[in-house]
């Protein structure tokens, strides 16, 4: 007998009632995103299950009565998720991101999860939350009590490296329930993540980017909010034919000409990046005396032949108005573009060997070979270019160097280079204005990921320099022009430029050519859709400002409120107008820095005690803790309390415990860098096998995010 095709609604009901006993079978991913449907004169939080319950008497499909007359519809969103999506892995940070454009970019649908009724989805706002972990919500390590929970199994113990902690020396396997959501219960959860099981039904793990192979975590911030770009079919035919990274071409993308001055590394900047700052940052004594103590640790003070610019304070590098040429790009500023060559020398150093510098125009100011005060170890000539019959007959000195830089830089001087910390370091100099091509054009995954130099001047140059890596070595002139040249570029196209490579943009700008509900195309003359950033300290660069609206704020309680201004907008419109935007971004960000997530990709410690974090600062005691996370889960239900109907909320944590990746990592560079200038035997750090597991492990944990 021939078995007829089920019918749509036949599904519906299925669906209906496997929810309404509980089951698995399907489950509303409201922890990874929840949809508000209430009415607007309704109750706005907690009387949400009720109102669930009542639009799944027909799960948003049309009633139909005897004569085929309609009789009632819901056309409510909702989020459904069932045991036929099948889950091989972990969603990742990019689903998320698919997730939100399918509801609000007409983005293509997700294959992971089913949305009924997207259209109706009117705003959507996405909170990152690192700090969140899942042990917070099973019981093991609770933010009470810090023991242990219910269900909770001890990892077997096994004899590690003396490098390898004992917590990541054995790794269970992934099991497939790994990949899938878990209901959340405020029974079987701890006191201070309870309130989040009245806003959120489950909890879905949410694997952020990254290289298991090479152990490298790329930024969760950089995967949510940039945007791929459509591409055409025939577009993707080319990008298959051609070699070498893809020149740059988006025909979506409008010039933005840019002063110089604006791409001027920050303090922060600076010393995220490992530059020695230059005293004229420090405004107080206090701390210019706290920086002068911590370079004199790092032997990096004039006893130790380093040297600062003649530069009193930050103020002495402005330029009045009236001095600028109207339509500068450098703003009456001195330009100079800086590459060193550098070699080898006894004690495990890297010492100078060529220093070139070349102006605006890209006339070479210097070009000097310089004999190392040490004997030199290697010459490094595969790499740079520098042989010993060049450096036999030289007399001139680091000190003779610095001497002359001094006379040639002024407070107006801004430097430019590639990864210049290490230019710097290898000069013992320190300049306050630096604009760095290798932070300017970021890399495609984001910090801390950097592309090369040779890499950036083929896709966006097209040019190819270092053809003699490996035999011949670089030419330092040819390096500091292609810098000048990508600053250059940068300047005249805009700060976005080279952000988001060829292949993405920001997801504010994918936005902004997507019209407003019931509006014409953005290209027919419609309005586009506006987005904002709510985040802690500076967001004029970078994401926020591409943003339509972006909100500075200092607590995570100031972030809260910034989400309200934001998706309801300013009462009298002084800045937000009337009904807010239609996708907001925000970071709470007391928990990262309590648990001592945040910055500790330059850590140098590489032995850590139980009783520290990863940047050295003790352990949070289990009260501060419990506080910290109690206050971070307060607010993460005000917001959503907050938000009006048919609203999209994402709650994502970006990744898991980074210290410990972040530790191995620093103990590799040192090994590396070691290496190269000293025997196994006199190695502070043998990197063997085992540290390598360690690391690739450490980086999975690290990986692993809750949404």
């Amino acid at each position: 007998m021939s078995r007829r095709k089920r019918k749509h609604a036949q599904y519906a009901e299925d669906d209906a009632a496997n929810w309404r006993a509980g089951t698995n079978d399907i489950a509303i991913g409201s922890t990874l995103a929840h949809l508000q449907a209430q009415r607007q004169e309704g109750p706005r939080s907690h009387d949400r299950k009720e109102q669930s319950n009542d639009a799944n008497n027909n799960d948003g499909w049309t009633v139909v009565g005897k004569g085929g007359k309609k009789q009632k519809t819901n056309n409510y969103p909702s989020l459904i998720y069932s045991h036929l999506h099948k889950q091989g892995s972990s969603i990742t940070v990019h689903d998320l991101q698919s997730l939100v454009l399918y509801c609000i970019a007409n983005g293509t649908s997700p294959q992971w999860i089913s949305l009924r009724h997207h259209v109706g989805v009117k705003k959507a706002v996405v909170l990152f939350v690192p700090g969140l972990e899942r042990g917070m919500f099973d019981g093991h390590g609770s933010p009470q009590d810090g023991k242990p929970g219910h269900g909770a199994v001890a990892a077997p113990k096994e004899e590690a490296s003396y490098n390898v902690p004992s917590s990541i020396a054995v790794e269970q396997a992934d099991s497939p329930d790994d990949f899938l959501p878990v209901r959340l219960a405020a029974d079987n959860l701890p006191d201070p993540m309870k309130p989040l099981a009245d806003c959120f039904d489950y909890l879905w793990p949410v694997q952020a980017p990254g290289d298991n192979k090479f152990a490298k975590v790329h930024s969760p911030l950089h995967a949510m909010l940039n945007s791929p770009i459509p591409k055409s079919k025939e577009e993707k035919d080319a990008e298959k034919l051609r070699k070498g990274p893809n020149p740059v071409s988006n025909k979506y993308w409008q010039n933005k000409r840019t002063p110089l001055k604006a791409f001027v590394l920050s303090k922060d900047e600076l010393r995220e990046n490992d530059y020695v700052l230059h005293p004229a940052w420090f405004d107080t004594e206090s701390e210019a005396a706290a920086e002068s103590k911590r370079r004199d640790d790092a032997k990096q003070t004039s006893n130790f032949g380093w040297v600062d610019t003649d530069i009193a304070n930050l103020k002495a590098g402005y330029v009045p108005e009236q001095d600028v040429e109207q339509g500068s790009l450098t703003g009456g500023h001195t330009v100079l573009a800086l590459d060193c060559e550098m070699c080898k020398v006894d004690g495990a150093d890297l010492a100078l060997t060529r220093v070139s510098l070349v102006n605006w125009d890209g006339e070479v100011v210097m070009d000097e070979l310089v004999k190392p005060d040490k004997p030199i170890v290697d010459y490094l000539t595969p790499f740079s270019g520098v042989t010993a019959e060049q450096l036999d007959p030289v007399t001139t000195t680091l000190a003779d160097i610095q001497k002359r830089l001094l006379d040639i830089f002024t407070p107006r001087t801004i430097l430019i280079g590639h990864s210049l910390e290490s230019d710097l370091a290898a000069l013992k100099l320190t300049h306050p204005f630096i604009v760095d091509t290798s932070i300017l054009y970021q890399h495609p995954r984001g910090p801390p990921m950097k592309s090369s130099l040779k890499w950036l001047a083929q896709k966006y140059l097209n040019r190819e320099i270092q053809k003699g890596h490996g035999t011949l070595g670089h030419d330092s002139v040819e390096d500091s022009r292609a810098c000048l040249d990508l600053v250059k570029m940068k300047c005249e196209k805009g700060p976005e430029w080279g952000n988001s490579g060829s292949s993405a943009e920001s997801i504010f700008k994918r936005l902004s050519r997507t019209p407003k509900t019931g509006s014409v195309s953005v290209a027919d003359g419609g309005q586009g859709k506006i987005g904002a950033i709510v985040d802690h300290g500076a967001r004029e660069k970078h994401f926020g400002r591409m943003a339509t609206f972006s909100i500075d704020c200092h607590t995570d309680a100031d972030v809260v409120e910034g989400v309200k201004r934001a998706v309801l907008g300013d009462l009298d419109g002084i800045m937000i107008p009337g009904g807010g935007v239609d996708f907001t971004w925000a970071r709470m960000r007391e928990l990262e820095a309590l648990k001592g997530w945040s910055n500790n990709h330059h850590n140098d410690s590489t032995q850590m005690d139980d009783e520290s974090t990863a940047d050295g600062r003790p352990e949070p005691s289990q009260s501060e803790l419990a506080a910290t996370v109690t206050r971070t889960v307060s607010h993460i239900r005000d917001v959503h309390a907050s938000l009006p109907a048919c609203t999209l909320l994402v709650v994502y944590t970006g990744t898991g415990d980074p210290r410990e990746l972040a530790r191995l990592q620093q103990m590799q560079r040192t090994h590396r860098k070691e290496f190269k200038v000293k025997k196994w035997d006199e190695l502070s750090i043998k990197w063997t096998d085992a540290e390598e597991q360690a690391m690739k492990r450490a980086c999975r944990k690290a990986r692993r995010g809750l949404g």
